[in-house]
């Protein structure tokens, strides 16, 4: 059934959630990896996790990675295709690994930026290792070795590609929270199609209890850094930047009335969208903004409890126009087994 998010100048559309990886089906479990990227009109690359649904309940990075490429917007995908190097980690018994964002530059080149996991902690994440990335230049049929582009251990919680410029915020911590003053946010570039990188800047963050992150560049060229606070999970702390990075300026954080954990942001036909898990579990919550700075009170659109909701999106178009889909993990046990979900928002306005 479609949910409608109305407001003032415009009204959100949300589709009926449709089934994108069926875990339950398998015994398997999926938290995280749900990168996507457009490398040509109407065709993206789509990953997804294939994790273990018995290590903690299935809320484990233990597993391998699987993508498929869509070439007509979402409709068919393609085979199933498993990350081979991956299996390899997995294999090899240190480490497995997790995509959080992936990106695609002006020369067709794919960059996904992957988390090194470690299997020897239950939950197969933290201590974090080096963060790297691997490169695809045939729209995702063959990989390149992974590169390290960073001295820090960490997570990659975001990335873009604006105007020529891959940018990737990493918080430098190997751990999930903040705890000491080298826990800081740093912003990396690369003006060579990811061919290196280097440190842009430090984020003004406060460091103490902060987690996840996320990039938007707004309609005027101002570039917005969104940053979790656990200590408050009604504010995310919001950060502008005039110069592309260069320097920051920190402003009130952005209060969210329904929580905002894992915060992922877009914009999309003049209306700006911020989505993840809802406070206390509380499903998955939708924000949307003319500003980027000022956010409605929010609306679940999925509502069950549950300690899942990781989700990512991506800007597509069908013939009905423009439209996000938003990709998330989703429970169908009442522990952490998740299966993999697709849902479309389109904006609509009175003149259309």
């Amino acid at each position: 059934m479609m949910k409608e998010i109305i407001r003032e100048n415009y009204l959100v559309e949300v589709e009926e959630a449709e089934l994108y990886v069926d875990n339950e089906a398998r015994g398997r479990s999926g938290h995280m990896s749900h990168a996507m990227t457009e490398f040509a009109p109407n065709c993206f690359i789509d990953f997804n996790a294939n994790n273990s649904a018995c290590r903690c309940k299935g809320h484990s990075q233990f597993g391998t990675i699987e993508y498929r490429i869509s070439r007509d917007s979402g409709k068919s995908y393609s085979e199933v295709y498993e990350l081979p190097l991956s299996r390899k980690l997995l294999w090899d018994g240190m480490y497995t690994m997790s995509i959080e964002k992936a990106v695609t530059c002006d020369d067709g080149t794919i960059i996904a930026f992957c988390l090194k996991n470690t299997q020897y902690s239950s939950i197969c994440c933290e201590p974090w290792s080096l963060p790297f990335i691997i490169k695809s230049e045939d729209e995702g049929m063959t990989w390149g070795e992974p590169e390290n582009f960073t001295e820090y251990r960490g997570r990659v919680y975001d990335a873009v590609y604006h105007e020529g410029i891959v940018y990737a915020l990493m918080f430098c911590n190997q751990d999930f929270l903040g705890e000491k003053p080298e826990h800081v946010y740093r912003l990396y570039t690369s003006r060579d199609n990811g061919k290196t990188f280097e440190e842009c800047c430090v984020l003004p963050f406060d460091y103490f209890k902060r987690a996840y992150g996320s990039l938007l560049f707004d309609a005027k060229g101002v570039l917005h850094a969104y940053v979790y606070n656990e200590q408050d999970e009604l504010n995310l702390d919001h950060a502008i930047s005039n110069d592309n990075g260069k320097t920051w300026t920190l402003l009130e954080p952005c209060y969210v009335a329904k929580g905002m954990r894992n915060p992922q942001t877009a914009f999309i036909d003049g209306v700006y969208i911020l989505h993840g898990r809802g406070l206390d579990w509380g499903g998955l919550v939708v924000y949307t903004s003319e500003d980027g700075y000022i956010w409605d009170e929010g609306t679940v659109i999925a509502e069950k409890r549950a300690l899942a909701y990781y989700s990512n999106n991506i800007n597509l178009k069908d013939e009905k126009g423009n439209f996000l889909l938003i990709q998330y993990s989703a429970p169908y046990a009442e522990d952490y087994r998740v299966n993999v979900m697709h849902q479309k928002l389109r904006i609509k306005r009175e003149s259309q």
